[in-house]
């Protein structure tokens, strides 16, 4: 038993540090090649690393039955949000856009009350209130519409990472909806098949004209692979040994990484009012997705 638990916990803080590392990465890249561009090498690196492993388990079949929907969740859940993160990491902390990542289960609840009709209980609505006072609080606390030369303003970031993280709640509504009976891996590689073929004509068209730098190139593999393809694998393993609501808790650690490498290796400042925000997102999270319940009356 033990074993096994260190296994999986092992995957666990795997995944978060991928995923936390994945908002340094993009914002490497980005500085050099835009964010659309950005995006685009990501999934499309992704799905270099995935197709494979699809044809070689026989599941090619799955993916061209299923095609439509799983190309389009695949613009929705990839494409979308990571040019969004991309161009938000330009402006704002990758600490600070990890913290604000933070908010797609509470979004994810929203999204499925309304269209799924999955009423929250007293714990939840509490949560999605707490967490949303923490947002409002960290987005005034951080975000200004006033132009920076060289850069788009903090606010316009702010808001691309909480429209991302809709997109993320929208694509987790539609997929439970529409595509429940599809394999992990079928929907793994085919929506970064999807993600790349959404978004490869207008990265080509702004790829920028100079070759990108070492540095960047070795940011764009490590964010296709590492954090994309091999997260998406470590990902679905967990829900198979684990089940989906202890791995949605993944989300409350990726920020604790993402601040990490923010702070040691950009220099990023990391201030109280972000920590105190952050401490009111994740608790509002916790208790919007389950994972703590208030006490019930007995």
């Amino acid at each position: 038993m033990k074993d096994q638990r260190s296994a999986w916990i092992g995957d666990f803080v795997l995944l978060s540090a991928l995923w936390g590392a994945s908002f340094l990465f993009m914002r490497n890249a980005a500085l050099e090649l835009g964010p659309l561009p950005t995006a685009a090498a990501r999934v499309g690196i992704a799905a270099l690393c995935l197709l494979p492993l699809l044809w070689r388990r026989g599941l090619w079949p799955d993916l061209v039955r299923h095609h439509r929907p799983v190309l389009f969740v695949g613009l929705l859940n990839s494409g979308i949000p990571f040019a969004l993160y991309s161009y938000a990491v330009l402006s704002i902390s990758t600490g600070l856009s990890a913290i604000l990542n933070a908010t797609v289960p509470l979004f994810g609840a929203v999204v499925a009350w309304a269209w799924l009709r999955e009423r929250p209980g007293a714990s939840r609505s509490l949560g999605l209130a707490l967490g949303f006072v923490g947002v409002a609080l960290l987005a005034w606390n951080k975000a200004s519409f006033t132009p920076k030369a060289g850069a788009a303003a903090t606010g316009w970031a702010v808001l691309a990472c909480l429209l991302a993280c809709i997109c993320y709640a929208l694509a987790a509504s539609f997929t439970k909806r529409y595509l429940g009976d599809v394999k992990p891996l079928v929907l793994a590689a085919g929506s970064q098949l999807g993600a790349t073929l959404g978004l490869a004509l207008p990265a080509l068209w702004l790829w920028p004209g100079q070759t990108p730098s070492l540095k960047a190139l070795a940011s764009l593999a490590a964010v296709g692979v590492l954090c994309t393809a091999l997260a998406y694998i470590l990902f679905f393993r967990l829900i198979a040994k684990v089940g989906p609501a202890r791995t949605l808790t993944v989300t409350f650690v990726v920020p604790v990484f993402g601040v990490l490498y923010g702070t040691l290796l950009l220099g990023e400042a990391l201030t109280p009012a972000m920590l105190g925000c952050g401490a009111v997102i994740l608790c509002g999270t916790s208790l919007a997705t389950g994972v703590v319940r208030l006490p019930t009356r007995k």
